[in-house]
């Protein structure tokens, strides 16, 4: 399954990359992120692995990211491994004007592993997607805010 989310945000792509790019800004905007670890590599940098941690429901999910591409400010891609799935996503960040830029994210979910999972996304194939717009739009909110101060 792909996908495409996209937002635009009243700020210029400098400072938009600056606050998405620091990993200490992500639970202000990602709804249960509990923490990010450093596995090996220099964080951010192509081939570094991390450990990012999420409150889901009444436990926790641990996703294995790896950074493929990082030629920010343009581009950033991972790949995001869960021992249910793995998907990749490319983040894309284009300016608009001096004071507007587009953040595009690209999803593709490239394997599901078990059960309940290819249910969800059988029964209600919206959900990611849905998801996914979700942390992109509060990501625009938290930047804008934060970036004008």
């Amino acid at each position: 399954m792909k996908f495409t989310c996209s937002v635009d945000i009243a700020l210029p792509i400098d400072k938009t990359v600056a606050l998405w790019d620091n990993p200490d800004n992500l639970k202000k905007w990602q709804d249960g992120f509990l923490g990010f670890e450093s596995i090996s590599g220099t964080p951010g940098q192509e081939g570094s692995k991390s450990k990012l941690l999420y409150k889901m429901g009444g436990g926790k999910m641990e996703l294995l990211e790896t950074v493929t591409k990082n030629n920010l400010p343009h581009e950033f891609s991972g790949l995001y491994e869960h021992k249910h799935m793995t998907n990749t996503m490319s983040n894309k960040f284009t300016a608009l004007d001096a004071n507007k830029t587009r953040w595009e994210a690209d999803i593709e979910y490239i394997e599901l592993k078990a059960l309940v999972p290819r249910l969800m996304f059988k029964l209600f194939p919206g959900m990611a997607r849905k998801q996914t717009q979700k942390w992109l739009d509060q990501f625009k909110e938290f930047a804008e805010k934060e970036g004008n101060l």
